[in-house]
């Protein structure tokens, strides 16, 4: 096995776990261990076994590169920006994938690599992964104008209108407008809103929506909206794992390169 080969295997084994990673992510909000202890040792043999016959000059950047993605994922994970399937994801694509593939892809995105993604490629993958989660925002506010123009309805009624700009442009980026009906009846859809008081009319934006207590907030929307103290459209989100933008991540810089890298770049006329 040649060292290109190393390389093809390692990029094809990374992607079907991320995938079948992202598709449990997706359907069941959760990742078992098992895929990560599975990945985590088969990546780490593949890459030392890569280094040792080829590169054994570059084992202490391959210490680098896992080191520092590893520590940004665990500060991500413990400040409540990653879950634990994210950051283990991106530390089992530091075992597998610590450096660019630039002679494997070299016609294609060898122009598009920024210097540091060369020995830390995880940061490539990590900064494209959250620039296409915040494109998703665009999206949902251009889906939240249109559904307020069609509608003429009010984005915010009620008592929502006294929460703070903060709050309301949160919502408006990672969540948009739907029946309850439709959030009661799929459950992957969560509540960005709560009732807060007996007589069932005073709502609040809830910002970061928890898989506990879901069935009981929408119970109480759902009460409410019947009792008509409360109109059927309610702030929601389908809340996309950030794992599924990860794995997007990966993809778009094995075939393009560093997005962020290119528009800085693009910026400067560089």
């Amino acid at each position: 096995m040649d060292i290109l080969l190393f390389d093809v295997v390692k990029i094809v084994f990374s992607l079907v776990v991320l995938f079948y990673a992202s598709w449990s992510d997706f359907k069941t909000r959760e990742v078992s261990n098992k895929v990560w202890v599975f990945y985590a040792p088969v990546a780490l043999l593949l890459s030392l076994t890569q280094l040792l016959l080829y590169n054994f000059s570059q084992l202490p950047l391959y210490g680098l590169s896992f080191g520092v993605t590893a520590g940004i994922s665990l500060l991500l994970f413990y400040s409540g920006v990653f879950g634990g399937a994210d950051s283990k994801a991106l530390m089992c694509i530091a075992l597998a994938l610590p450096f660019a593939p630039v002679t494997l892809f070299e016609s294609i995105i060898a122009q598009s690599i920024s210097p540091i993604s060369e020995i830390i490629f995880p940061i490539t993958i990590l900064s494209n992964g959250v620039l296409f989660a915040a494109a998703s925002g665009i999206y949902m506010v251009l889906l939240n104008v249109v559904w307020h123009k069609k509608s003429k309805q009010i984005m915010f009624p009620g008592s929502l209108s006294q929460e703070s700009f903060g709050k309301k442009m949160l919502v408006l980026i990672t969540g948009y407008k739907m029946d309850i009906a439709k959030v009661k009846a799929k459950w992957h859809l969560f509540p960005m809103e709560d009732i807060v008081d007996s007589a069932n009319t005073t709502r609040k934006l809830v910002i970061i929506p928890q898989d506990e207590g879901r069935e009981k907030i929408v119970e109480r929307l759902s009460e409410s909206v019947q009792a008509k103290k409360i109109d059927r459209y309610i702030w929601a989100t389908p809340g996309l794992p950030m794992l599924i933008f990860i794995t997007l991540g990966l993809v778009v810089a094995l075939v393009f390169g560093d997005v962020t890298w290119s528009l800085i770049r693009l910026v400067l006329g560089s």
